[in-house]
């Protein structure tokens, strides 16, 4: 296979990097080392319960957690990558993460730089801001369409308890309790698979190869040429006539790096990978959100966990059906505050996400029986940091995924401050009077330590790795300011992986961001 551009990997940043290349006329391969997003559960919000174990279009990686405990980590692998299995959440960031990358010397990514790119993408139409939101883009943003009431009053509880309301978190100040916004096509998942691939769908410039796993990058000297890969049992390579964008994740992207000889030298040759190029940062730095659950027992109201089960179910399949409404079309979380952990931080490091729901222990991401309501804290500046490393050549071995989650005490004070707002607002008015008890972590933890004991049996992931390919300069960056990869020729990297830092929130939308970004970025270097 021939064309100008090989992108690899068709998740959040890929199959907006295909779309847009294409758009100019060039000819554009987009491998996808999973299958088609045929699978009805993808498209219904409500799905995701089904997704996230998933043994054909998740990945179903496994990283090192706390306390020895292994803690799985779901990434889509199909069209749409995880956009096609995450929680629907659109949470740009806040203006700060931004500004911080240009500080750190990444050229051209301060907030007034990638806000254009946050618009281009868009299609926000509720009370949008002209200055801040988009209208017309391929990617669908609209707020929650069904709202049970226990989502108002954890929202006047908020409140109650001192945190300003907010109505837009993504407008011109993130700080605040609001309501939270998803992607959507209409009552469906908006996938970038469903919004951006989708509009190039018909463009005869645009290849998109399904069950393609990459194996090695190509070389020819320092310059990446294309890109050998398995398909339904062949070995075939596609070659680049102008450039190869890994687009992969902050799992993949490293990881075929590595076993392509691009990494560090010392680690490559212990794996029996020849040495490309020694390029150290290949891998590290990785950053991801870690949360602490506190859940509540509900009375007098009714949670998803009720809605989830009996002839509610049934009623609930009618409503979504008929009206594109109902408990079907939740994703995850239904409002958010953001806050600072002590009043001398500069902007928020704490997302406290709320979900009209709670959750069985004994069974990964099952509901329980009972009403129930829960929050996440989550320190969203961790600074704990961890590796992904390759344990051999074989590229359908899994990677060593090593978080190294609250090893920075930092991160367990933030944890506790969070834990502690939270209980706030649990205990105000609005809320409070549908509180049974708090069943997680419990009445009896009431120190930091019984906190931090308490997120380190029983916290885990949301699911938001970032950082593996650091976009700067120094000897630990992986690719510039343009995402070139430092040394190599014709490769670059545009996904979550080259976030120098963790954003303010979830990461999707920022990828989405890199992508339309990196995709401009390419435009203007060919075209020059």
């Amino acid at each position: 296979m021939q064309a100008d551009y090989i992108v690899i990997g068709a998740g959040s940043a890929g199959c907006v990097v295909a779309a847009r290349l294409s758009e100019t006329g060039a000819s554009v391969i987009l491998l996808e080392a999973g299958p088609k997003d045929s699978l009805p559960w993808i498209h219904i919000p409500a799905g995701i319960l089904h997704l996230l174990y998933h043994p054909v279009i998740n990945w179903n990686y496994s990283a090192d957690g706390p306390n020895g405990r292994a803690i799985h980590w779901p990434r889509g692998k199909t069209l749409g990558g995880s956009s096609s299995i995450n929680g629907m959440l659109y949470v740009r960031g806040n203006p700060a993460d931004f500004d911080g990358w240009a500080q750190m010397g990444c050229r051209g990514w301060s907030f007034d730089d990638v806000l254009p790119y946050f618009r281009k993408s868009e299609d926000y139409k509720q009370g949008a801001d002209p200055e801040y939101r988009g209208k017309g883009g391929p990617l669908k943003v609209e707020d929650y369409r069904t709202i049970l009431p226990l989502t108002h009053k954890f929202i006047e509880g908020a409140q109650q308890a001192g945190f300003k309301f907010n109505k837009d978190l993504n407008g011109r100040e993130q700080e605040g309790v609001g309501y939270s916004q998803m992607t959507r096509k209409g009552r469906w998942r908006g996938s970038t698979a469903r919004t951006f691939l989708q509009e190039a769908a018909g463009r005869p410039n645009l290849r998109v190869e399904t069950e393609a796993l990459a194996s090695k990058l190509l070389f020819e000297g320092k310059r990446c040429i294309g890109v050998a890969f398995r398909q339904r049992g062949k070995a075939l390579e596609a070659r680049a006539g102008k450039e190869v964008i890994l687009c992969g994740g902050a799992i993949n992207s490293p990881h075929l790096l590595q076993i392509s000889g691009i990494g560090p030298a010392d680690h490559l040759q212990s794996i029996g990978v020849p040495v490309v190029h020694d390029l150290r940062g290949v891998g590290s730095n990785l950053q991801d959100h870690y949360v602490a659950r506190v859940s509540h027992r509900v009375k007098g109201a009714i949670s998803i966990n009720k809605l989830s089960r009996g002839l509610r179910v049934v009623r609930e399949a009618m409503r979504f059906a008929i009206e594109g409404r109902g408990a079907l079309t939740f994703g995850v979380t239904t409002a958010q505050v953001f806050c600072r952990s002590t009043p001398e931080k500069s902007s928020p490091d704490l997302q406290l996400l709320f979900t009209p729901a709670s959750y069985d222990l004994a069974k990964f991401l099952e509901l329980e029986q009972d009403d129930g309501m829960t929050v996440a804290v989550c320190p969203v500046r961790p600074d704990s940091r961890g590796t992904i490393m390759a344990r051999s050549a074989d590229p359908a071995e899994k990677p060593t995924i090593a978080p190294n989650y609250l090893s920075d005490p930092a991160d367990l004070r933030v944890m506790s401050a969070g834990i502690r707002f939270t209980r706030q607002i649990f205990a105000a008015p609005a809320i409070a009077q549908y509180s049974v008890s708090e069943t997680l972590p419990g009445p009896a933890a009431t120190t930091d330590e019984d906190f931090l004991d308490y997120a380190k049996r029983l916290g885990t992931t949301i699911y938001h790795p970032v950082g593996t390919c650091r976009m700067g300069d120094g000897p630990s960056a992986v690719v510039d300011s343009r995402l070139r990869v430092h040394g190599i020729q014709g490769l670059r990297v545009i996904d979550a992986s080259v976030m120098p830092t963790l954003t303010t929130g979830n990461t999707n939308a920022p990828t989405i961001m890199i992508g339309e970004k990196g995709a401009a970025m390419i435009k203007e270097d060919n075209a020059a």
